[in-house]
């Protein structure tokens, strides 16, 4: 609450009328400020008084991809049955202020506005509540006030369509790399027995032993088993680069589970391992798992060094995304380890897009769509 300019100038007036005029005992300036303090209590008692306002807040669709367009619909309605309201207002919208303009409003109508929400960044993104002002009569006195509550926008990383990975290549028994092109199938796991499960994929000796029926989970064992090395090291990137570079880790994991494929994406701090089993036992955008892309979502690049134990084995591929701005020495002799290891660049100058170094595939491209347009023409089957 505070007073506005008239506010201010009736204030002083009224000070001023009241002093002198008690004090020179005139009785027209002590009426006149008398008159001035009954405007202004009356000012005071109608902004007091709570709006009548009801605040009802949408938001469309709850996780957006980034860079898609989003917003709020926010309806005001004057609940009075005899009094108009006329209000402005601001909604804080991922912690800036954004003008909320409303026309005069009659008892009982209803007033909707759109919100834009900001999706350049990923992470939540809060907006509200919003806050509303009213003058009181004569405008002498602003009041604001908080209504509605406050509500989320996840925004997560895009998904570009990847294509593919390329060909498993699985460890045998002697330590000796295989690439295996079809056929066959890998026993991952047991589960018990859901009706309309296959009956053929009943494990008989297991169901025997704990008395239940139960079913296998198999893989295929030439399924590719991708990881993605993601550097989130903020010296590693130069202004919006690291946006792209999840955007890349994202799409790569969405097109390993399009094939069914089993994934795995850590970052270079240590600060986030997650696997992906294939099938997904619950799929979002693209097939991708909900749990993982909301992970990706609130990543944030942090200060942190190379964790330990990144691997504990070997993977089939190794897709390793970094900056511009990044040592790629110890990069390349990570992806070198890998039957198929790939270093991905977001560099917004690259001299070549696709190139070779220390027989690792590089990937380099000023956005995650070139990067993403090289994998598939470089690196998927």
């Amino acid at each position: 609450m505070r007073l506005t300019g008239r506010g201010w100038a009736v204030l002083i007036s009224t000070a001023v009328l009241l002093g002198f005029g008690l004090w020179a005992r005139y009785p027209g300036l002590v009426g006149l400020g008398a008159v001035l303090a009954v405007a202004l209590v009356c000012a005071l008692v109608t902004v007091m008084v709570p709006a009548p306002l009801r605040i009802r807040r949408r938001v469309r669709p709850p996780r957006v991809a980034r860079l898609e367009e989003c917003s709020a619909t926010v309806e005001v309605t004057n609940a009075s049955t005899w009094l108009a309201q006329s209000v402005t207002g601001h909604d804080l919208v991922g912690g800036r202020r954004t003008p909320f303009l409303l026309p005069r409003m009659a008892p009982g109508a209803t007033v909707s506005t759109d919100v834009p929400i900001p999706t350049t960044h990923r992470g939540v993104i809060d907006f509200g509540p919003l806050t509303l002002h009213r003058f009181s009569f004569l405008d002498l006195i602003e009041v604001g006030q908080e209504h509605g509550d406050s509500a989320s926008v996840l925004v997560e990383p895009r998904i570009l369509d990847a294509l593919g990975l390329p060909a498993g290549a699985r460890r045998g028994h002697i330590g000796a790399d295989e690439r295996i092109a079809h056929g066959g199938t890998d026993l991952v796991g047991l589960r018990e027995y859901v009706a309309g499960d296959d009956l053929r994929r009943l494990h008989w000796a297991t169901s025997a032993r704990r008395a239940t029926l139960m079913v296998r989970e198999d893989a295929d064992p030439s399924a590719p088993h991708l990881t993605v090395l993601l550097d989130d090291r903020a010296g590693s990137y130069d202004g919006e680069d690291f946006e792209e570079a999840v955007d890349v880790a994202a799409s790569l994991l969405a097109a390993a589970a399009g094939v069914e494929s089993p994934a795995r994406v850590v970052t270079v701090s240590a600060g986030l391992d997650e696997q992906l089993p294939a099938p997904a036992p619950s799929t979002g955008p693209a097939g991708l798992d909900p749990h993982v892309l909301g992970a990706l979502a609130r990543l944030e690049a942090s200060d942190g060094e190379h964790g330990s134990g990144l691997f504990a084995g070997s993977p089939d591929v190794l897709a390793v995304i970094t900056g511009p701005r990044s040592d790629l020495g110890d990069l390349l002799l990570t992806a070198s380890g890998a039957p198929s290891g790939v270093v991905l660049v977001v560099d917004p100058r690259p001299e070549t897009l696709v190139s070779a170094q220390q027989g690792v595939l590089v990937l380099r491209g000023p956005r995650a769509e070139e990067l993403v347009h090289g994998w598939r023409t470089a690196v998927a089957r």
